[in-house]
């Protein structure tokens, strides 16, 4: 008689799974660009990704979110973050592979690419400590506007050693950014910052409040203010070069929907040293470069956790039994699968067709910025839109063993949203597509890549054309923006499917994406797609 109380038809511990090489939507979107299939660094990130040594660490590292002690036992004002040892273990891989800002000082090829890969795959692991990561790569292009303070602190920024001592910048061995831009009163719209900064010399004191300053335990932080001459971007240390903290009053972290692992703030700035960076005037212009780099890290997180929610989605469904076979077996299930997998695919090709774009950019192609330009406020809509969907999809492919936390499916759906609205939510994205488009390069850039692809599909072809006549009344279309950006980015991502992925991929993506024969939720893939061939796919 068989025991009733024995664990029976449960899947496995994900584990062992090497998340690059394992990969193969990863690999066909990097190969057109570079051939980094055998890079020992990716292959040492996927692996480490995969094991139960990285995934014992995502749980508690959001279980025991961080805590703000904001005095000593003696009443003094220190303004500290603790974070539980799984933070800095992940944290000291992260920067130990280079993914903060290691591609900026790179003579190797195509550094930001294999950086956007490492970024994505190690993002699988836990996504929260990703935003101090992220925020260090972003402030480098950024810094590079004033010479003086780029030889401070981008050596510095671009070092691979994880460093938390409380130190002025140059006594440590490595060091990590933030930012400060937005205002109660003002949201998205920075230039209603009430921050001011008033010129002592070479300095600036800073006074005023932000409503979200991200990753307070860091080093050094790009602030938005309001200067004599209009709102500018300055430079603001936590500890000074005399070893003196500067004044960085943390008010309270914020109690997240998501993201609980990563600290995010509310600062108060009271005769705040600042350092300006750029004119004074020009302080989004200048902070721009950050933003647009942070952007790109959003598409590939919100990438990554659309990978990660398929793969657990897919490990489940070949492990569980149910009606006499297999979950995988079953055409219902197949078709969500393979429909969650064409999705993620999709992100992953677009993903790293940008990461790609940032190093021909860095190489002085033009028409690769013109791409950046246009494509990414497409991708950190559509991408980072699609997400939450997703994720919630692949949640319910497990049932009740997807809702509990030890899941770690409950973890993912609720950083699911936070992609797209950090860094300018849908509107903004969407806005700023129309604003692209009022440059003859960005539409040119587009139709180029899109263009790619033409002759290939007939139904592509048609969507490109529909764009088009879209197009014709661009002004005055505020309205449709975002069924115009949404378009937009799926005929970029079924151009890049069409000429890299599988045909059973790019056609299942067609059909359903563009030619309308999809029933609009996960799982009503045409009838006649190969669900077993693209589910087989995901993990090998």
């Amino acid at each position: 008689m068989a025991d009733p109380n024995a664990v029976t038809n449960q899947a496995p511990p994900l584990q062992g799974v090497n998340f690059f090489t394992r990969d193969a939507a990863l690999g066909a979107a990097l190969r057109p660009y570079a051939d980094l299939a055998d890079d020992p660094g990716l292959v040492r990130i996927g692996e480490l990704a995969g094991s139960q040594e990285a995934l014992s660490h995502a749980l508690p590292a959001n279980q025991y979110p961080p805590v703000l002690r904001t005095h000593d036992r003696y009443g003094n004002r220190i303004d500290e973050v603790e974070f539980h040892p799984s933070w800095h273990w992940l944290m000291e891989q992260a920067v130990g592979f280079g993914l903060q800002a290691a591609p900026w000082t790179s003579d190797r090829p195509s550094p930001h690419l294999t950086r956007a890969a490492g970024f994505y795959v190690w993002s699988q692991v836990e996504p929260g400590h990703g935003c101090p990561i992220s925020m260090t790569y972003a402030a480098v292009p950024a810094l590079r506007a004033d010479e003086r303070l780029a030889a401070e602190w981008v050596p510095q920024l671009a070092a691979t050693q994880y460093d938390v001592r409380r130190l002025p910048g140059a006594a440590k061995r490595g060091v990590l950014a933030g930012m400060g831009m937005t205002e109660k009163q003002g949201g998205s719209d920075v230039r209603a910052n009430l921050t001011t900064a008033t010129p002592t010399g070479e300095e600036y004191l800073l006074n005023g409040h932000k409503w979200f300053c991200s990753a307070p335990q860091v080093d050094v932080f790009l602030v938005l203010a309001q200067a004599p001459d209009g709102l500018s971007c300055f430079v603001v240390p936590r500890v000074l070069a005399d070893g003196n903290r500067n004044t960085f009053a943390l008010q309270r972290l914020k109690d997240k929907l998501g993201n609980r692992s990563n600290a995010s703030s509310e600062v108060e700035f009271h005769n705040t040293i600042g350092y300006r960076l750029g004119d004074e005037g020009a302080g989004v212009r200048t902070i721009i470069e950050m933003v647009a780099a942070t952007r790109l890290d959003c598409v590939l997180g919100s990438a990554a956790l659309q990978r990660r929610a398929l793969v657990e989605a897919t490990w489940h469904a070949q492990h569980r039994s149910a009606f006499g076979s297999l979950l995988v077996d079953k055409p219902a299930m197949q078709n969500v699968l393979a429909d969650l997998a064409i999705e993620s695919e999709a992100a992953t090709a677009l993903a790293m067709r940008l990461a790609a774009a940032v190093d021909a950019s860095a190489s002085g192609d033009e028409r690769a910025g013109a791409f950046r330009r246009i494509a990414l406020p497409l991708a950190k809509f559509w991408v980072c839109k699609r997400t939450s969907f997703m994720v919630a999809e692949a949640l319910e492919c497990l049932g009740g063993n997807g809702f509990v936390e030890e899941s770690g499916l409950p973890l993912l759906f609720r950083e699911s949203p936070l992609n797209s609205i950090w860094e300018g939510s849908g509107n903004v994205n969407a806005l700023d597509v129309l604003r692209a488009l009022r440059r003859p390069e960005s539409l040119e850039a587009w139709l180029l890549e899109v263009g790619a692809a033409q002759g290939a599909d007939h139904r592509l072809d048609a969507a490109v054309s529909d764009v088009l006549q879209a197009l014709s009344d661009i002004e005055g279309a505020e309205a449709g923006a975002r069924r115009l950006a949404a378009r937009m980015a799926l005929c970029l991502q079924a151009s890049l499917l069409v000429r890299y992925s599988t045909p059973a991929v790019a056609d299942a993506f067609v059909a359903s994406r563009l030619a309308g024969d999809w029933g609009g939720v996960f799982g009503t893939l045409p009838r006649t797609t190969p669900f077993r061939e693209i589910v087989e796919r995901t993990i090998g």
